[in-house]
């Protein structure tokens, strides 16, 4: 008998998501009636408010999940009944199982940043590496910086007691206070190996540059985490001075990959979803 899903996105400005594509057609691949719906808050001109009435009524109309990205994956976590180990060692859930009368939190973006940045920047220098941003995302993607063997982790963000708390919690799970709050942005680049953008900037609906494109140059090499779209001008500029680069694909295919198996319980194909999310 074929699976049926119900899954969703709840995100602000989202319309440009290929994320229901990838769950779709990889569901159809699996013989499985797979729905996804994006629920975008802009578009309902909603905020985090209404968070507590979308997740009720996923539950009563019998979503299987929901995936969650900005602004609400941190503002999401009070309304859970649980959160997996990493989802709470991090602080950010972009993934919620709704099963049972419960809903679950989990954390795929630490596993899809660092399956990417394995396969485009295994052998680059990580002694210095900038992060800007520290909201949900960013968490994510430090936790992974950090694992993936960062020495020093200066973290940026527009609010700098959430880059210091951010600091903090990951001193709390990784040795060596190999994490701070950064204070110089431009003499910390400058004696960086690596910089990655975890802001919106850079989307479609948020265009432009998270640092001042006179900070990049050759040797460093440049990460982001959008997608949409899939060279953002960061991106553009780092590799117009031949800087290597890594953009947001693979972190949304395989943090995609992660939440299709967690919705299913089935085990997607990676190498599939990747080419589907390519042929986008």
């Amino acid at each position: 008998m074929s699976r049926t899903v119900l899954a969703g996105l709840i995100g602000a400005g989202i319309q440009a998501s290929r994320t229901p594509a990838l769950h779709e057609r990889e569901g159809a691949a699996q013989g499985m009636g797979y729905v996804y719906r994006l629920i975008d808050l802009d578009a309902l001109k909603l905020d985090n408010s209404a968070l507590p009435d979308l997740l009720l009524s996923a539950q009563r109309m019998g979503f299987t999940g929901l995936n969650i990205t900005f602004p609400a994956k941190q503002a999401i976590i009070p309304l859970l009944d649980d959160l997996s180990a990493e989802a709470r060692g991090i602080g950010a859930v972009n993934t919620v199982v709704l099963k049972d009368g419960l809903r679950v939190g989990h954390n795929t973006d630490c596993l899809g940043f660092a399956e990417g940045f394995r396969r485009g920047l295994s052998d680059a220098p990580r002694r210095s590496v900038v992060q800007m941003g520290a909201g949900g995302a960013g968490a994510a993607v430090a936790h992974a910086l950090l694992a993936e063997g960062v020495e020093q982790l200066s973290i940026f963000d527009v609010e700098p007691s959430r880059a210091q708390a951010l600091a903090d919690n990951l001193n709390g799970h990784f040795p060596g206070q190999r994490a701070k709050a950064g204070e110089d942005l431009a003499g910390t680049v400058a004696g960086a190996d690596g910089l990655v953008n975890t802001t919106p900037m850079g989307m479609a609906k948020l265009p432009g540059m998270p640092v001042p494109k006179a900070l990049l140059r050759k040797d460093l090499w440049v990460a982001e985490i959008v997608y949409f779209p899939l060279e953002t001008e960061l991106l553009r500029e780092a590799r117009a001075l031949g800087a290597r680069t890594l953009d947001g694909g693979t972190m949304a295919v395989f943090q995609a990959v992660k939440a299709f198996e967690l919705f299913t319980g089935v085990e997607p194909d990676a190498e599939r979803m990747t080419a589907h999310f390519l042929s986008m």
